[in-house]
């Protein structure tokens, strides 16, 4: 037997990508009349999947946004929770978003203790809230992982059985890599080219982009030694452009995926905040710095926060070592970036090094067979559907 109906629920842009190709490489696998529904963005609704709601309704991040949608986000989780019980799928995959698609799941387990849910992206139990990882273990049968250490940190943490799946970023290293002549050496045309990721958050980028035109003034550049590229969303390239009138030099902004994937190929250097981006510039071979300023509150929590990680870049924490630079609240100052960035824009044992690292970063991914991501990720979502009806 195969499961015929499974629920997918996701709470954002990046959850439906994942929830897509998921659910594409389930329909190979399941009887042509199985049928899918849950919370869906636009790639899930080309999959074939029926949504209870518009995925906008719930995709806020941030504190301050999340209070803001409490009423409707309460009651889109119990909405989500009670179609699930009613309808009695033979699956629940919850992705990503776990403010959201967590507390659905502790409904459902508490109706339905049999069905089997499978969580698509583990939280970053290994980075702060530890405790995490074992309170998820009474609704949570089985994590796909995206990151390679997470396996052993929910083994240590007390956490659900994780397997890593592969993140869907080695689908793309075609589109992430330069061909040839596309990225200069450096030094080759008497300009660096340097991207500059903010962040694509408002709130993000507006912690960022100050601290990063003051870098990029400490450094001494103008636009006879530098051309600057910043990728953004539509919606924020008017601040973008507002905020970066007082920069030594005028970057150039670009939005969409593939101008972004187009800047990065030709990169010779970048200086980011935190998150998926400094992944996607350390598997394109671009060396960077990186910085992440918190929110002005977020250090009266740390009393409260346990945190586990010894590094916040996602490439640092899948090589084991401090590979890039990376420079954290009180530390992200003009300073200190322009002193890390500084060796970065030239040809020397600084820049060769973070190369280097970068370059064993596609064997660590790497997922045995060379099977793709969403293929695996169906795999262990089949065995732990089949581990779950098996019984203890």
């Amino acid at each position: 037997m195969t499961p015929r109906s499974v629920a997918v629920v996701a709470g954002e842009r990046s959850g439906d990508a994942l929830g897509a190709d998921l659910v594409r490489a389930l329909k190979a696998r399941l009887p042509s009349d199985a049928a899918f529904f849950g919370v869906a963005g636009p790639r899930m609704l080309l999959e074939g999947v029926e949504t209870l709601f518009a995925m906008d309704d719930i995709a806020v991040m941030g504190i301050g946004p999340v209070i803001a949608r409490l009423p409707t986000l309460l009651r889109r989780i119990r909405q989500t929770a009670d179609a699930v019980i009613a309808r009695r799928p033979d699956l629940l995959v919850i992705v990503d978003s776990p403010d959201f698609t967590h507390r659905v799941a502790r409904l459902v387990r508490a109706a339905l203790p049999d069905l089997a849910i499978v969580d698509y992206v583990s939280p970053s139990v290994w980075a702060w809230r530890p405790g995490r990882a074992a309170a998820m273990r009474p609704y949570v049968d089985h994590v796909l992982a995206l990151l390679p250490f997470e396996p052993e940190a929910h083994r240590r943490l007390g956490g659900p059985a994780c397997t890593y799946v592969g993140h869907p970023l080695i689908e793309r290293l075609a589109d992430l890599r330069p061909s040839p002549g596309e990225r200069a050496d450096m030094g080759a045309e008497g300009v660096a080219r340097l991207v500059v990721l903010p962040g694509s958050r408002a709130g993000v980028a507006h912690r960022h982009m100050p601290l990063f035109g003051e870098t990029l003034s400490r450094l001494g550049v103008d636009a006879k030694t530098a051309a600057v590229t910043i990728p953004t969303t539509p919606g924020l390239a008017p601040e973008i452009v507002r905020m970066s009138e007082s920069w030594p030099l005028r970057p150039t902004i670009v939005t969409g995926e593939a101008e972004k994937l187009a800047a990065f190929r030709q990169a010779q250097a970048a200086l980011a905040a935190s998150g998926t981006v400094t992944l996607e510039l350390a598997l394109s071979g671009v060396p960077m710095a990186a910085a992440y300023k918190l929110e002005w509150f977020a250090p009266l929590l740390k009393p409260f926060i346990r945190i586990e990680a010894p590094f916040i870049l996602l490439p640092n924490l899948i090589l084991g070592e401090r590979a890039i630079p990376e420079l954290v609240h009180r530390d992200a100052t003009p300073e200190k970036l322009a002193s890390a960035l500084a060796p970065l824009l030239r040809d020397g044992p600084e820049r060769r090094a973070q190369r280097d690292a970068l370059g064993r970063l596609d064997e660590a991914m790497r997922l045995p067979g060379g099977v793709a991501p969403s293929e695996r990720a169906a795999e262990a979502t089949l065995v732990a559907w089949a581990a779950k009806r098996r019984g203890p």
